[in-house]
């Protein structure tokens, strides 16, 4: 019987399945785990909701009890159902990264945790039984620097000789419209570089995508403003470690793993003061954080940025503190420590 059970209900690979992945890796070296749901890149074959709840009947050796860890809605309410309805040996283990006050109907099911896992400071704020402040951490052995950031962009086959890039949905809230402002006001100066939008637009925000490439048709910056649309996980390491920078600038963020993986990949970046960036920036020595809605002053930032004075140098510092303050090691170190809490408690 497993010891731990990991759900992921969400077919889509989103953000929350990136770094429940990346905990995943960690964590098959040392619990017996088994994932519930849909299937994740490099974790063990996922079971069925049905097979989750059949293996929490009984209580695996030497434990009191199986711990569900869950990170949306859905697989809050599967696993108050196992724990309170079909009165299985389990208890629930919640991450929660929202910097903002939940909706009724998830502050309630959060309420009904055993234990919750705030990813922030800020986000610990907004929900009760946190038993520990634990970063998401980035995989260092899977974000790599490249050995020619030059050569690696020229793989890529897109244009340019170096390449920006903003990653997630195309949406409003994720500042996608931002990004295009800021590289209207950049590309100018630099014109060997190549901007990328990378994710999908929703069938709602298909508006706001058509509004968006006819202001890039409008200044002519239509074969160097690119949407390559989403790039496969197994891809996305290769892509990452081609860019020279990485521009996020989110109107909300709960954290924003993007920048992390930049630097991880020896990517500096450019981003608003959203999610957990600011802490990344290390005091401007890996990134730096730009105002709302100024594409200025986002391009006067790119330009330092890349500029051959700095960009080796922020470059190296943004993998160093990848390295040494935000690994996924620790993450699932901390995550760890909260389980054998609970089952030392019983």
């Amino acid at each position: 019987m497993p010891e731990l059970i990991v759900t992921n209900f969400n077919r889509n690979f989103t953000g929350v399945s990136a770094t429940a992945a990346g905990v995943i890796h960690q964590q098959m070296q040392y619990y017996d785990l088994a994932l519930a749901g849909h299937a994740l890149p490099g974790c063990p074959d996922p079971i069925t909701k049905r097979e989750a709840l059949r293996l929490s009947r009984t209580p695996p050796q030497n434990r009191p009890f199986t711990i569900w860890h869950v990170r949306r809605n859905t697989e809050m309410r599967t696993a108050l159902w196992a724990r309170d309805i079909l009165r299985l040996p389990v208890k629930i283990v919640f991450t929660s990264a929202a910097q903002r006050r939940h909706s009724a109907f998830p502050r309630w099911l959060i309420s009904r945790m055993d234990a919750v896992i705030a990813t922030t400071e800020r986000a610990a704020d907004f929900v009760p039984h946190v038993r520990a402040v634990v970063p998401h951490g980035v995989d260092c052995t899977r974000f790599t620097p490249a050995t020619n950031r030059t050569a690696a962009w020229a793989a890529t086959g897109y244009p340019g000789t170096r390449g920006i890039a903003t990653i997630g949905r195309i949406r409003p809230e994720k500042g996608t419209d931002r990004f295009v402002e800021a590289m209207l006001a950049y590309l100018p100066t630099a014109p060997d570089v190549t901007a990328l939008v990378i994710g999908r637009a929703a069938k709602s925000d298909a508006g706001f995508l058509s509004d968006l490439q006819q202001k890039i048709a409008k200044a002519g910056l239509t074969d160097r403003i690119l949407f390559p649309g989403e790039i496969p996980p197994g891809d996305l390491p290769g892509l990452t470690r081609a860019l020279s920078a990485i521009v996020q600038l989110p109107r909300y963020e709960g954290y924003g793993m993007t920048p992390l993986e930049g630097m991880a990949s020896g990517v500096p970046f450019v981003a608003t003061d959203a999610g957990y960036y600011r802490h990344f920036t290390q005091n401007g020595t890996t990134g730096f954080i730009t105002p709302e809605d100024d594409a200025k002053a986002t391009a006067e930032a790119l330009t330092t940025l890349l500029s051959e004075s700095t960009h080796e140098k922020m470059a190296q510092a943004a993998r160093h503190a990848a390295e040494s303050l935000f690994s996924i090691e620790a993450e699932a170190q901390g995550i760890s420590q909260v389980y054998e809490a609970l089952w030392s408690a019983s």
